[in-house]
């Protein structure tokens, strides 16, 4: 019912910064949290940051603070990830996710490739 599209993803180098775009479609987004999650080769799908829709409270990874911002404009049913002073240890495939309160990861975007060279 909730489709999810990722954006933003690219080669960058050591130290530069990325903005990850994700857009809800299929339905009005209430009570409800989005954020990502991301997947290198050969290694478990990890926590990145996470943000509640509505209200707009956040939280991180231990590994991204400081470095990563996550934030979203109700109005366009997005949710943005900003990456800064990326390291070569971040390139992985980025999945935006969302759902309700008590199941924040029930939906899941496709990914987008994001690779940090050293």
């Amino acid at each position: 019912q909730v489709q999810l599209a990722e954006s933003g993803g690219g080669l960058v180098q050591a130290g530069g910064s990325l903005r990850l775009s994700c857009s809800a479609s299929g339905r009005t987004f209430s009570a409800y949290a989005m954020g990502w999650f991301r997947q290198a080769p050969g290694k478990e799908r990890e926590f990145v940051a996470r943000i509640r829709f509505a209200g707009g409270s956040t939280y991180y990874s231990d590994s991204v603070k400081g470095r990563f911002t996550i934030s979203r404009e109700l109005r366009k049913n997005t949710v943005y990830l900003q990456m800064n002073n990326l390291k070569p240890e971040d390139t992985a495939v980025y999945y935006c996710n969302a759902g309700p309160y008590a199941d924040p990861s029930a939906y899941w975007g496709q990914g987008t490739q994001v690779t940090v060279a050293s």
